[in-house]
């Protein structure tokens, strides 16, 4: 009686159809991990904070300088905008650190709570799951970073006692093309997380490749050194955001696509990486 009765209950309705998994159902999974955890609130969280009161802290440090109180008014238009998306996009140089340290512990996380076993159980073909990370925490990333630097061009706006116009090209350019480098840093993050499966290997590669290299190839005194240290995503993400100081003569000068060239290039290597070694090894 039971074994019927099981079989019965086992047996689907007429009509009905198997569930089956689709991407957008991984994406609604995997957005549902990334914002309920407190790791990820804290992290955006800090982006805003960092953002906001570095553009303050170099807005006043400009107005009082070692020169004198500086007359921010009697610039030119052109001058005061770069004094502004200067002070605006300062807090980037920190905030990558932390999108970074985000973008491993993503996956990093699931490795060290066996849930990965649960993820790759629910998409079996893996890579599907690996793409919804990246593009949930791009997606999200962005967005936060964008908020990020507008909140902190108002700020150094307000501080220097200039009123530009936030849509013109420049300003708008360097505005997004901060929000997209903390983006794209996040999920070369998530792929250096997931190649390495660990969050203290992951975030110390992370912060050795965004912040000790750069400094380690500048006190080198080679030709070489400076020309590797141009194609590091640090010094590459750095054009794409920073208008001023930049040199005609270098490769990624005041040319943003091609430093944007340089920052996808270093992140699709993470994240193909990432997929090769997902596929092959186990959970």
């Amino acid at each position: 009686m039971t074994a019927i009765s099981t079989s019965a209950l086992m047996r689907r309705p007429a009509g009905s159809r198997e569930p089956r998994l689709t991407f957008g159902g991984v994406l609604a999974s995997e957005w549902v991990k990334l914002r309920s955890l407190r790791s990820t609130v804290w992290s955006y969280a800090i982006v805003v904070v960092i953002s906001l009161g570095m553009a303050a802290l170099m807005s006043f440090s400009m107005l009082n300088g070692a020169a004198g109180e500086l007359d921010v008014a009697a610039m030119p238009a052109e001058q005061q905008r770069d004094l502004v998306i200067q002070s605006a996009t300062f807090g980037t140089y920190f905030g990558q650190l932390v999108v970074g340290v985000l973008g491993v512990l993503v996956i990093s996380g699931e490795y060290t709570t066996g849930m990965i076993r649960s993820t790759l159980t629910a998409v079996p073909k893996r890579l599907p799951a690996l793409a919804a990370k990246a593009i949930v925490l791009v997606v999200a990333t962005f967005v936060v970073g964008l908020v990020a630097s507008v909140g902190g061009y108002l700020t150094a706006s307000a501080v220097l006692g200039t009123a530009l116009d936030l849509l013109d090209p420049v300003t708008a350019l360097s505005i997004a093309g901060s929000a997209l480098y903390l983006a794209l840093v996040a999920v070369l993050a998530l792929g250096i997380g997931t190649i390495l499966r660990s969050s203290a290997g992951g975030i110390a590669a992370v912060l050795g490749l965004l912040l000790l290299l750069p400094t380690v190839l500048m006190l080198i005194p080679a030709d070489w050194a400076t020309d590797v240290g141009l194609y590091l995503p640090s010094s590459a993400g750095l054009t794409m955001f920073t208008a001023v100081g930049a040199d005609d003569a270098a490769m990624v000068g005041p040319n943003a696509w091609q430093s944007l060239l340089v920052v996808v290039a270093w992140v699709a290597a993470s994240l193909l990486g990432a997929s090769a070694l997902l596929k092959r090894r186990d959970a």
